[in-house]
């Protein structure tokens, strides 16, 4: 059905559905035996342990591609479908999609099951759940260790780091925006 849509609203209205899904079915690759419960997703504050490893998650990408969008010559703040908004990277938030899952849903998932994280590296507050300072640390070796994983690159055949995919993606995008359209204004630089 995507690749039919005629409209952005519909895209993203399909992608909303697929989330719904996904998330849906999120618990069913959480192991049994641990403690810890998903019901859905939820953030803004995120209201349990796992929708706050995934909002962390989802941040530490954003970081990432907002930095290697500027590197590129991209303005990170105007994006495709993410809507421009004062102080969001839209742009870095729609590269970011494609890797929710295979760096940040995967490593919450790891570090779930492997008893990397437990309930005492979290906070419970009024408003939400946090991580607490082990609790940050404990994701972000994981997140980086995940970063430094070599997979082989789908498109062009060599291993290479995610880190280093974030990289190949953006260029990608640039190469394709110069030669397709070459007016297009996302870019800082020419």
């Amino acid at each position: 059905k995507a690749r039919s849509c005629d409209r952005v609203e519909s895209l993203l209205g399909l992608e909303g559905a697929a989330a719904r899904l996904y998330f849906g079915e999120f618990s069913t690759m959480l192991r049994g035996d641990v403690p810890f419960d998903f019901n859905g997703r939820n953030r803004r504050p995120p209201k349990d342990p796992v929708n706050c490893l995934l909002s962390y998650m989802y941040g530490l990408l954003a970081k990432d591609l907002t930095a290697i969008t500027f590197g590129v010559g991209f303005d990170p703040y105007l994006g495709f479908f993410h809507r421009p908004r004062f102080g969001r990277p839209a742009l870095a938030l729609d590269l970011a999609e494609e890797f929710r899952p295979i760096v940040a849903d995967s490593v919450v998932i790891s570090m779930i099951n492997n008893g990397e994280i437990n309930m005492s590296d979290f906070v419970t507050r009024a408003t939400g759940v946090a991580l607490t300072e082990n609790g940050r640390r404990s994701v972000l070796r994981a997140y980086e260790r995940r970063m430094d994983t070599e997979v082989q690159h789908p498109t062009f055949g060599y291993k290479v780091s995610y880190r280093r995919v974030f990289e190949v993606q953006a260029r990608v995008l640039a190469a394709y925006l110069m030669q397709e359209v070459p007016d297009y204004v996302p870019f800082v630089t020419r």
